[in-house]
């Protein structure tokens, strides 16, 4: 199976970056915790982080008949970024956006995701890097 692992804005800052939030592991922590965790799975990752919206939504498209799900932390784009929702949407793969931290519990404009809604989409919220690791296993069950 392949997935591929994206990261939206201010995500390389992990680590560093209101830890209290999200934690003290770093991006690259996360990214060889599911590395170690994807082997039993015979799992392929592919990663990216970015903190333009364009650059994620040719992501999406690059890699769309190479990945067979998408593991997809959206930062701030998850509230407003419609291109973001549509890119999504026309791949149809299975997708699990994960958050670290529990947006029903932070400010009002983080209730609300614009991947809400889409078929192909289930949410991991408030588990910190761990909603990483259960994003891979839900996606390596489901295929």
């Amino acid at each position: 199976m392949n997935i591929l692992v994206l990261n939206g804005p201010n995500l390389n800052l992990l680590g560093e970056r209101e830890p209290e939030v999200y934690g003290r592991q770093t991006l690259a922590d996360i990214e060889e915790m599911l590395r170690r965790e994807a082997e039993p799975f015979h799992v392929e990752l592919r990663f990216l982080q970015s903190n333009h919206e364009g650059v994620l939504i040719d992501a999406i498209h690059a890699e769309r008949k190479w990945m067979e799900g998408l593991i997809f932390n959206p930062g701030a784009f998850a509230h407003y970024s419609y291109a973001l929702r549509d890119a999504v949407a026309s791949v149809t793969k299975p997708m699990i956006e994960v958050h670290l931290s529990d947006l029903l519990l932070r400010e009002e404009f983080r209730h609300h995701s614009v991947f809400q809604g889409l078929p192909n989409v289930r949410l991991i919220m408030g588990r910190g890097a761990q909603g990483y690791l259960s994003a891979l296993r839900l996606l390596a069950d489901a295929v």
